[in-house]
């Protein structure tokens, strides 16, 4: 059995830990409010080039001049998973869910007899994808704060994807991340950058209307190809902050109140080891004045 004092030193740490997690919650509430106006301004354009392009390579004949990132490589074996996720911990599920989709994915495709890569942005999907997967890491990055990350990062990390696509190191990528949706919905994603995919549901351009291009369709795509890449990868980091935040408000809010469920049973118990053992120290007073 805990003594008081033992009982009355928890208190003390819970309220500081409750204090903690407050904090937290306030500092993650104000973080999410930047975030998800970034990440609802970046939806709009990068949604909008996802159709563009798709609407371009619905219309171009697969040749030997057309842009790899369009044509592919003919082949469907070895898939890289980009898996984006974050440095810190403290958000809930936030990165273990998204972890956990690229694992399941991935056992579905060797399963399939097909080869997988992981190529990590961030220090804690790495971490749980180290120690399932410790051969099939390709690279890792380590993002840092999500909400101040720039394109000129993801610009970089496309120029190294299309490099290594290039070079024949897989043939297909696929993106993992998080969709904000609101605080209590973080929903990961799985999206395939790298060929462009095009949709089989496509609507199918009107034949009496006549559209010229200038460069041609082709030379249009060369351009914009890479730079869809870029902008997808933004857009998932732009997710992500959004995500983090609002899983660690929430995850910091569970926290906050836990604690404060926690000294309520502590102090019902304290006060009645107190009151025991004042009434112990009563019994024996009485006693004794009995006794004399």
């Amino acid at each position: 059995m805990a003594s008081l004092k033992a009982l009355k030193g928890r208190i003390g740490s819970v309220k500081s830990t409750q204090k903690i997690t407050k904090a937290m919650q306030m500092v993650a509430a104000a973080k999410l409010r930047r975030a998800q106006s970034a990440a609802e301004a970046g939806r709009p354009y990068a949604q909008r080039l996802e159709k563009v392009v798709a609407s371009l390579a619905s219309k171009v004949t697969i040749s030997s001049t057309t842009p790899k990132l369009l044509s592919g490589t003919g082949k469907d074996q070895v898939h890289l998973f980009v898996v984006a996720t974050s440095d810190k911990g403290l958000a809930g599920a936030f990165n273990t869910n998204i972890a956990r989709l690229a694992r399941r994915e991935a056992d579905a495709l060797i399963k399939a007899g097909k080869t997988v890569k992981f190529y990590c942005i961030g220090r804690k999907g790495r971490a749980v994808l180290r120690r399932l997967y410790p051969d099939l890491i390709v690279h890792s990055e380590e993002p840092g704060d999500l909400g101040k990350l720039h394109f000129d990062d993801a610009h970089r990390w496309a120029e190294d994807l299309i490099g290594r696509f290039e070079a024949g190191e897989f043939d297909i990528a696929h993106l993992f991340y998080s969709e904000f949706k609101s605080v209590l919905a973080q929903v990961p994603t799985k999206q395939q950058i790298i060929p462009v995919q095009i949709p089989v549901d496509a609507p199918k351009s009107d034949v009496s209307a006549a559209i010229d291009y200038e460069p041609d369709e082709e030379g249009i795509l060369a351009d914009l190809l890479p730079r869809n890449v870029a902008v997808q990868l933004f857009r998932a980091m732009r997710e992500n902050a959004a995500s983090e935040q609002g899983s660690k408000m929430t995850a910091m809010d569970n926290a906050t109140r836990n604690a404060g469920d926690l000294i309520k049973r502590l102090n019902i118990e304290y006060n009645r080891k107190r009151q025991a053992a004042i009434t112990t120290e009563l019994v024996e007073i009485i006693s004794g004045a009995e006794a004399l």
